[in-house]
């Protein structure tokens, strides 16, 4: 199978779809779900004190945590993970929109990740710029170079027979 560089791309959104959607179930298991209680399980397990200032700083933000707000994190996700699985079949399928929203919604990433980079250099925020930019490196290349790839073929037939 000759997996091109979109095929490539495709792959990738696709898995940022499956963890998107991972994220929505995993929220939406915690509706209903004693929160304060189930951290002061998992800190027990890690053998972590509750009056551990970390831990009532944790203890502190996880009680602010209401349903409404775990239902719209759920809903958040699912349309994330929607809109990663049409751009990673639209990809795939060489479609000429998809390419243009990889770009664009790429883009707008990068300087954010580039203050993440400024502001804490690890491996996780460099291995993301780095990732980012090749994919938008890609896209530019392929929309640049691509624009006759696309024209219809009745207009491609036509121009050839007129030849």
């Amino acid at each position: 199978m000759n997996v091109s560089g979109l095929g490539v791309i495709a792959v990738l959104e696709a898995c940022k779809g499956v963890l998107a959607l991972l994220v929505a179930v995993g929220v939406h298991a915690l509706a209903g779900v004693d929160l304060h209680q189930e951290a002061l399980n998992v800190f027990a397990y890690l053998h972590l004190a509750a009056s551990n200032h970390y831990v009532e700083m944790s203890l502190h933000s996880i009680d602010k945590i209401t349903n409404s707000g775990l239902t719209m994190v759920t809903t958040i996700a699912l349309g994330y993970a929607l809109i990663r699985f049409i751009e990673s079949y639209g990809l795939w399928h060489q479609m000429r929109w998809t390419e243009w929203f990889a770009f664009l919604s790429g883009a707008v990433y990068l300087p954010f990740e580039i203050y993440e980079v400024v502001n804490d250099q690890n491996a996780i925020t460099i291995g993301v710029l780095v990732i980012n930019l090749v994919v938008v490196s890609y896209m530019y290349y392929v929309l640049k170079s691509g624009s006759d790839k696309h024209a219809p073929q009745e207009s491609v037939s036509r121009v050839s027979h007129s030849l």
